[in-house]
C-alpha cells in the first residue's frame, strides 16, 4: 500500500576504506565518481546525451554541494563543512524517497523532512530551490541576509518547505518524534480498512551535535517505547565538532544506545554512495521500529586543506579553498551559483513527480469522502485548524465558593468538558498526570498498540516534551498541550522559546506556580520564573485568578493560533469568585480588568489606590479592598492575569483600567516583582518575593513572606501616607 522507491543507481567506482576512516586536514582522498563536472553545457540536449544517469546524479549533488557552498562564501558566514558533506544524503533522501509537491508544501500527506543539524541550512535552501519550491536563485544568494527566505538556520513560516524551525541543536530530533507520533496518531483515528489517507514518513538528518544534546536522549527513548516506524534518521556521522575530533568528548557507541532503546540500526560506511543510504532507508520502511542509519561522511568534503578539519565547520571556506575544491571536483570555478541545465531538469522532476502524488492522494480522499462524508469532513476542519462550532458554549461555569477550587483542577474541569467536541486536543504530563490534571477522560494513554489514546505519558522527560509537542503543533490536525510543575519550565525553555518564535499553537500547562506549593520547599517553589517567561517575546503567559478567570484563559488559548499560550495554575485552592458581584471573568481576554470599584456606588469618582494582582493573589487584594473601603478609601481592584494581553490593548482601554492621574498603585504577586514597575509606576509599590522560598505549609509561607490581606492593607496605608 505504500510507494516503492526509485530505481536504484549502479554502484559507486569507490568506497571509503578502512585507512580513510579518519583522515587530517590535508587528506587528498577524494570519490572521483563524484566529479567531475568540467565545463557548462553548450546546450542541455547536447549534453544529455553524453551523460549517463550515474554521472547527472553526480551533478546533481555537486550542485547541491556548490550551491550551498557559493552561497555561504558571498555572505561570508555560514557553515558549509555539512553542507558538502552530507549532500549525497539529502539528494538520496529527496530525490529516492520522500513523497512531497513543491507547488503545495502543506498537502496533508507530505513527507515531512527535519534537518535539525540546522546549521547546515544551505543544504536544505539548495534542494528547495533545486526541486521547485517557491524560493528564488536571488533568495539563495541573498542567505543570511535582512528580511531574506533564506536565514541563518531553518525558520518556521519563513521558508516554503521548512518544517519546524531548527538550529539548537536536538531540537528538530525531538519536534521530529512529535511529526511522527501525530501521523500514527491521525492514522489510527481516520484510516479505514478500505481507504489509507494518513501515511507518511518522518525523514530527519541529524548531526554528532545533535546526538550529544541530552533531548536526543529523552525524545529517542520515547520514540523507540512507542514503535515509530514511520521516523527515519540519518546520523551524518562526520566526527568533527567545533573544537575538534569528536574523539575529545562523544565516544560512546551510538548505535548500541539507539539499539537500547529500541531502534532499528544501519551503518553505511560511506556517506557518498547514494545506492547503500538507499538500500539502508528502504529496509528501515520495512521495519517496525523508528530506525536510525549511520552514515559515515567528510566534513567539508572536496576542500583541499580543510576536509575532515573543524575548520570547515562553521566558517565560509574562503575563495583559495572553494576554488581548490570546484577543481577537485570538477567543477567550474565561474560562473558563481552555476546550476547545469541537467541537473537541474533532474531535480525539476519532482514538480511533476509531487503533483502525481498529491492528485493520487486526493483520489483517494474523495474515495474516502464518498463512503465516510463525516470523516472526511472533520480531516479537513482539523487539518485546517479550524475549531468545532459551538466550542466556546461548551466552556463551563463555576458557582462563587469561598473554599472555592484549585485552578489547576478547574483547568483539569474545563479541557474534559471541551474534549469530546474537540477531539484534536491531545497532550499529557511529565509523569506529573495526577498532579496537573491534564487526563483526558474517556481515552486511553497513546502508546505502540493505543495509538488512538489522545493522552501521552511523556515520563519525566520535560524538554523532549515541549519539542515534541511543537512538532505535534505544527504537523496539523491536534492541538497539544504538555503539562508539568512551573518549577520545571526551566528545563523546558529553549522549545518554549522556539514555539514563540515560529508561532506554534503549543500549550503550556503549568502547575505549583509559587510558593503555593508548600511542603516541597524552595527546589520546586517557582520565584523567577513568571518574569522570566514573559520576557519571551510571542509568548502569551495567563495567570488565572480562580475557576472562572481559568475557563476565560482556555478560551484565550484555544482561539490563538499564531502562538503558544502559558497558563499558569495553583496547586491550592482558591476562592471562585462571585461574578454576580465583582467583575466579569471575561475580562481576561483583555489581561486586566477592573474587578471591583470599593466602595460600591463610587459613582465613578477617581481611586484613592489601585491593588492589582494575579493568579492567587487576587482574592487577597479584594479582601484588602473591601478592608480599606471600610475605612473610607476609595479602592479599584484589578486583576491581571496577562501582562501579554493587556499590553496588546488600545491605549484607551489601558488608561480606563490604569488611570494616568492615579499614582499611589501596589502590585501583589508571589513570585519576583522584576516588571511590576511598569505598571506601578515611580509612585507605586510591588509586595513580591526576592529570595528563594521554605519547606512549611502555604498557609504559614504566605504569612511569612507577607501575602496577607493585613499587610496588603498596611503597605497600601504607606503609599496613601507617603
Amino acid at each position: 500500500m505504500r510507494r516503492g522507491c526509485s530505481p536504484s543507481c549502479s554502484s559507486p567506482t569507490e568506497r571509503f576504506g578502512a585507512s580513510d576512516m579518519r583522515r587530517g586536514k590535508h587528506s587528498t582522498y577524494w570519490d572521483h565518481s563524484l566529479g567531475p563536472a568540467a565545463s557548462p553545457p553548450k546546450t542541455r540536449e547536447s549534453h544529455r546525451t553524453k551523460m549517463t544517469d550515474r554521472e547527472i546524479q553526480n551533478r546533481a549533488i555537486n550542485t547541491i554541494r556548490f550551491l550551498s557552498a557559493d552561497a555561504i562564501q558571498t555572505a561570508n558566514s555560514g557553515h558549509p563543512g555539512m553542507c558538502m558533506g552530507a549532500a549525497p544524503m539529502i539528494y538520496t533522501v529527496w530525490m529516492r524517497h520522500m513523497r512531497f509537491n513543491p507547488r503545495n508544501p502543506q498537502w496533508p500527506d507530505r513527507d515531512r523532512f527535519v534537518l535539525s543539524g540546522g546549521h547546515g541550512s544551505m543544504l536544505l535552501y539548495s534542494i528547495l530551490h533545486l526541486t521547485g519550491y517557491d524560493l528564488s536563485l536571488e533568495q539563495i544568494k541573498r542567505f543570511r541576509q535582512w528580511e531574506s527566505g533564506t536565514p541563518g538556520h531553518p525558520e518556521y513560516g519563513v521558508t516554503p518547505g521548512v518544517e519546524v524551525t531548527t538550529g539548537p541543536l536536538g531540537q528538530g530530533f525531538a519536534n521530529a518524534v512529535g511529526l511522527a507520533i501525530a501521523e500514527r496518531h491521525l492514522a489510527a483515528t481516520f484510516n479505514t480498512e478500505d481507504h489509507i489517507i494518513v501515511d507518511h514518513y518522518t525523514f530527519v538528518l541529524a548531526s554528532d551535535g545533535d546526538l550529544m544534546e541530552g533531548i536526543s536522549y529523552e525524545a529517542s527513548s520515547l520514540a523507540g517505547h512507542l514503535g515509530l516506524s514511520k521516523l527515519i534518521v540519518l546520523y551524518d556521522d562526520n566526527r568533527i565538532s567545533i573544537d575538534g575530533s569528536t574523539g575529545l568528548t562523544f565516544t560512546e557507541d551510538v548505535m548500541a544506545r539507539f539499539e537500547a532503546q529500541g531502534w532499528h540500526t544501519q551503518r553505511v560506511s560511506d556517506g557518498n554512495d547514494v545506492d547503500a543510504i538507499d538500500r539502508a532507508i528502504t529496509e528501515a520502511k520495512k521495519d517496525p521500529r523508528p530506525s536510525i542509519i549511520l552514515c559515515r561522511t567528510h566534513i567539508g568534503y572536496g576542500f583541499p586543506t580543510i576536509q575532515d578539519s573543524e575548520a570547515s565547520h562553521g566558517a565560509p571556506p574562503g575563495e583559495e579553498e572553494l576554488r581548490g575544491a570546484k577543481e577537485r571536483l570538477g567543477w567550474p570555478v565561474e560562473p558563481m551559483f552555476y546550476i547545469p541545465d541537467d541537473a537541474l531538469e533532474h531535480f525539476r522532476q519532482a514538480v511533476d513527480r509531487g503533483r502525481q502524488y498529491e492528485e493520487e492522494w486526493r483520489a483517494v480522499f474523495e474515495a474516502y469522502r464518498r463512503d465516510h462524508p463525516d470523516r472526511a469532513q472533520e480531516f479537513e476542519r482539523r487539518m485546517q485548524r479550524r475549531l468545532q462550532d459551538g466550542w466556546e458554549e461548551r466552556i463551563p461555569s463555576f458557582p462563587a465558593d469561598e473554599r472555592g477550587m484549585a485552578t489547576r483542577v478547574a483547568s483539569g474541569r474545563v479541557l474534559n468538558a471541551l474534549a469530546d467536541l474537540l477531539p484534536e486536543l491531545f497532550g499529557g504530563s511529565a509523569d506529573l498526570t495526577p498532579s496537573n490534571k491534564t487526563w483526558i477522560e474517556g481515552s486511553t494513554s497513546f502508546q505502540a498498540d493505543q495509538p488512538g489514546g489522545r493522552n501521552i505519558h511523556y515520563g519525566v522527560r520535560e524538554h523532549a516534551m515541549a519539542a515534541i509537542t511543537n512538532g505535534l503543533a505544527v504537523h496539523g490536525g491536534l492541538r497539544p498541550f504538555a503539562g508539568t510543575f512551573f518549577i520545571f519550565s526551566d528545563y523546558m525553555r529553549p522549545a518554549i522559546r522556539l514555539s514563540a518564535m515560529s508561532r506554534y499553537p503549543s500549550i503550556w500547562w503549568f502547575t505549583h506556580d509559587s510558593i503555593g506549593l508548600g511542603e516541597d520547599g524552595p527546589t520546586h517553589q517557582p520565584i523567577e520564573h513568571l518574569a522570566s517567561l514573559r520576557a519571551m517575546p510571542g509568548l502569551c503567559l495567563i495567570r488565572p485568578a480562580d475557576a472562572n478567570e481559568v475557563a476565560e484563559a482556555w478560551r484565550v488559548a484555544l482561539g490563538r493560533d499564531n502562538g503558544p499560550t502559558a497558563l499558569i495554575f495553583t496547586r491550592q485552592r482558591v476562592p471562585v469568585i462571585d461574578r454576580q458581584r465583582y467583575g466579569d471573568a471575561s475580562g481576561l481576554s483583555r489581561g486586566a480588568y477592573v474587578l471591583a470599584d470599593l466602595p460600591e456606588g463610587t459613582d465613578g469618582e477617581p481611586p484613592d489606590v489601585i491593588l492589582m494582582a494575579s493568579g492567587s493573589e487576587v482574592h487577597l487584594v479584594l479582601e484588602a479592598g473591601e478592608r480599606l473601603a471600610a475605612e473610607g478609601t476609595r479602592t479599584r481592584v484589578v486583576s491581571f492575569p496577562s501582562w501579554d494581553l493587556f499590553e496588546a490593548q488600545p491605549a484607551e482601554y489601558r488608561d480606563s483600567v490604569l488611570p494616568p492621574s492615579v499614582t499611589r498603585r501596589l502590585a501583589v504577586e508571589a513570585g519576583v516583582g522584576m516588571g511590576w514597575e511598569r505598571w506601578v509606576g515611580p509612585a507605586g509599590d510591588v509586595i513580591s518575593i526576592e529570595e528563594f522560598g521554605k519547606s512549611a505549609p502555604y498557609r504559614v509561607l504566605f504569612e511569612k513572606f507577607g501575602f496577607t490581606v493585613d499587610n496588603i492593607v498596611e503597605r497600601a496605608h504607606r503609599l496613601l501616607n507617603a
